[in-house]
């Protein structure tokens, strides 16, 4: 039995989804932001490193 969503609060979920990122960063200093930036890509960097590590220096994946 598939469970409905009730609309009402779907509608309140796209309000403030939609939002919520642009008036964060709105709200930031430059710093900040590049702060924020400087660690995703760190933690990517991160990622790709352990993948390769599992999958041995040659692999092509």
């Amino acid at each position: 039995m598939a469970r409905k969503k009730n609309p009402n609060a779907v509608a309140l979920g796209k309000l403030g989804g939609s939002k919520g990122g642009k008036i964060r960063a709105a709200k930031l200093t430059p710093g900040e932001r590049s702060e924020i930036a400087r660690k995703a890509v760190l933690a990517r960097w991160a990622k790709s490193r352990e993948k390769a590590r599992e999958h041995g220096p040659h692999d092509e994946t």
